[in-house]
């Protein structure tokens, strides 16, 4: 060995600079007061207003610069004019986290274009635009890491679920692509595939007794995910301890997919 390893410096993000879209709630809000608490400057992104300043806000009580940006993500303009203003404000980007997203539930024969459309836009569309602009960042700095947040049914089909499931699905293979390309550049990029977690996108399930039961039935740990449960990996892979981790799809599922 060449030198000591030091665990907790392997995992510091102190002076990184992060932007943490669908920061203002759920997952993504979870995940940027994490990186917050291992040292990052965060700038949370949503359409807004709703939880932005108070995430921003939480943010800086840890000690850190917590910035916040208002903007649909699906329109390329308006992700030019984010990447602009963290430029601007943290003079450029370190960490990306991709955690928004959209569901709709329906018979095929009931299912909308109009709908369908929604979820691809802001699930697969806003993750593309948002990785295209920050590798700009990225690519200027030579490194940078990529988090796009997918779920377990990037890996499987469901009923009624003619466009969640195959968003997530393309989002992991986005990410795939992006990582053959950019890890040449110095740039990880990977993705998070969490199980129901207890948020606003998951309550149409978890609220009902039957669902809930079949879907503790699928989890060898037999309970729901909860926002906690994203705060390591996350952690992990906007870290120097991932600088060799790149494509890869991480489950935090409890066990869903090998069941």
């Amino acid at each position: 060995m060449k030198s000591l390893v030091s665990a907790p410096a392997l995992f510091s993000l102190a002076g990184k600079r992060a932007v943490v879209v669908g920061g203002n709630k759920g997952l993504g809000q979870a995940m940027a007061l994490a990186l917050a608490a291992a040292g990052a400057d965060v700038c949370v992104v949503g359409r807004g207003p709703d939880g932005l300043q108070e995430t921003a806000g939480a943010i800086s009580q840890y000690g850190q610069k917590g910035l916040y940006f208002a903007a649909d993500v699906t329109n390329e303009h308006n992700v030019v004019e984010l990447m602009r203003y963290i430029r601007r404000e943290f003079g450029g980007l370190d960490i990306l986290v991709n955690s928004q997203g959209t569901v709709y539930l329906k018979d095929t024969v009931d299912f909308e274009e109009e709908e369908w459309q929604k979820v691809i836009d802001v699930n697969l569309k806003s993750v593309f635009l948002t990785c295209k602009h920050a590798a700009k960042l990225m690519v200027e700095q030579g490194k940078g890491k990529i988090i796009n947040i997918s779920s377990v049914r990037g890996f499987q089909g469901r009923a009624q679920d003619l466009a969640y499931a195959p968003s997530k699905g393309a989002v992991n293979q986005l990410t795939r692509s992006l990582a053959i390309e950019l890890g040449p550049k110095g740039i990880n990029v990977n993705a998070i595939a969490p199980v129901f977690t207890l948020t606003a996108i998951s309550a149409p399930q978890i609220n009902d007794p039957e669902k809930l039961k079949w879907i503790l039935s699928r989890i060898p740990m037999k309970r729901l995910s909860r926002l906690e449960d994203l705060f390591g990996p996350v952690i992990f892979l906007a870290s120097s301890a991932s600088d060799f981790v790149n494509g890869h799809i991480l489950s935090v599922d409890g066990g869903w997919l090998c069941a």
